[in-house]
């Protein structure tokens, strides 16, 4: 699990966040400000999704993946296993250890959503 043993000495780098737009906007900028850009143009992905499906389905979805992305990068250790993972995936010249990278990130991403559950 990603919460369950921090492996930062310090412990998370901030508490999770409630899942409400700024709470999250807030948080990724401390964890992860490179990645506002792509929040951004997230949100307004998801906004013009909502609004053309008459639901707010898409900005549920928004929200819980920026929330999982979030729970990753709060946890330095786990963000950093998490995106060694994604990019050996990407640069494996051998199609098992690729597997395993993908594999390895996926549990990482999917700890992160159960997390969120709890």
């Amino acid at each position: 699990m990603v919460s369950a043993q921090p492996e930062y000495p310090g412990g998370e780098l901030i508490p999770r966040p409630d899942r409400t737009p700024d709470a999250l906007r807030a948080a990724l900028a401390v964890v992860a400000p490179a990645r506002m850009p792509e929040m951004e143009r997230e949100k307004d992905k998801a906004l013009t999704e909502a609004v053309r499906q008459s639901s707010i389905d898409p900005l549920r979805g928004f929200l819980l993946r920026w929330a999982a992305v979030i729970e990753i990068e709060r946890h330095p250790a786990t963000a950093q296993r998490f995106h060694r993972a994604e990019y050996l995936a990407q640069v494996s010249a051998d199609p098992e250890t690729s597997r395993q990278y993908v594999r390895e990130s996926g549990d990482i991403l999917r700890a992160a959503y159960k997390d969120l559950d709890a």
